[in-house]
């Protein structure tokens, strides 16, 4: 069996937003009964048709790295941002504060330091451009909970989430689900079609030279020894496309 290429994605918002019920529906498609709080980072694995129905069409793993978002690990969760291919941006509908703070976890993940990419300025004021423009980094803007909000509010905040948010600052890609219904990313809606889409700009990012016009350089092997463990053989991975790495990994626990 052929060797499967792989991309990583940047899974990141404040604490509670609703990211590990997010990754599981993206992977699985299916939501999760019982999240629970992620302490360093859990990661899962979806199957992504790039380019589904035509002659350019390959398979490839997408890797969504769930990064936990308590402040007490702020200054040690970067280990988990090299290499990013893309980046989801997650925040609850029903708390603004955490749309607002999506600036400052734009900044954090595209400093290669790993820290404060503006210390002693307000975040809130950087220009995502400036960082965007020599990354190229595809970028989704995902709001969860769209099911806690009563049908007279969800126009109104879907509307806010539109105007002048980040999203359109990156000219980037924006939804707003339910992570508790399946039906939320099925087949051929406008939500799955954007996170299909976005991917496949992940991957022409990683894999595609636009000088050459070479595609897929990299193959993915069928196992992979790290940090996290060793990964499972393409053929369990096929057979099963999702895994965790959940809180019992080495570099996880020590940042507990």
């Amino acid at each position: 069996m052929a060797a499967i290429d792989k991309v990583r994605v940047l899974v990141v918002g404040d604490s509670g937003v609703g990211k590990t019920s997010l990754t599981h529906l993206i992977a699985n498609n299916e939501p999760l009964t019982s999240p629970g709080w992620t302490v360093g980072c859990s990661v899962e694995v979806k199957l992504h048709e790039y380019k589904e129905g035509t002659p350019a069409q390959n398979t490839f793993f997408v890797e969504l790295w769930d990064v936990g978002g308590s402040i007490s690990h702020k200054n040690t969760r970067s280990v988990f941002y090299n290499p990013t291919h893309g980046i989801i941006l997650v925040h609850d509908l029903t708390n603004r504060k955490s749309q607002e703070n999506l600036q400052r976890w734009l900044a954090e993940i595209l400093n290669k330091d790993g820290k404060d990419a503006l210390k002693g300025a307000d975040t809130m004021d950087m220009d995502p451009e400036q960082f965007l423009g020599s990354t190229q980094i595809p970028i989704l803007v995902i709001g969860t909970k769209l099911d806690v909000l009563d049908e007279s509010h969800k126009q109104k905040i879907v509307n806010r989430t539109s105007a002048g948010g980040i999203a359109e600052q990156c000219g980037a890609d924006e939804i707003c689900l339910n992570c508790h219904e399946s039906r939320s990313l099925a087949a051929g809606t406008t939500d799955s079609v954007k996170l299909a889409r976005f991917f496949d700009k992940v991957i022409e990012r990683k894999y595609h030279n636009r000088e050459t016009g070479r595609k897929y350089a990299t193959n993915y092997t069928s196992t992979m020894a790290g940090s996290f463990g060793t990964f499972p053989t393409l053929q369990s991975a096929v057979q099963n496309p999702t895994f965790s790495y959940l809180n019992t990994n080495p570099v996880t626990e020590s940042l507990s």
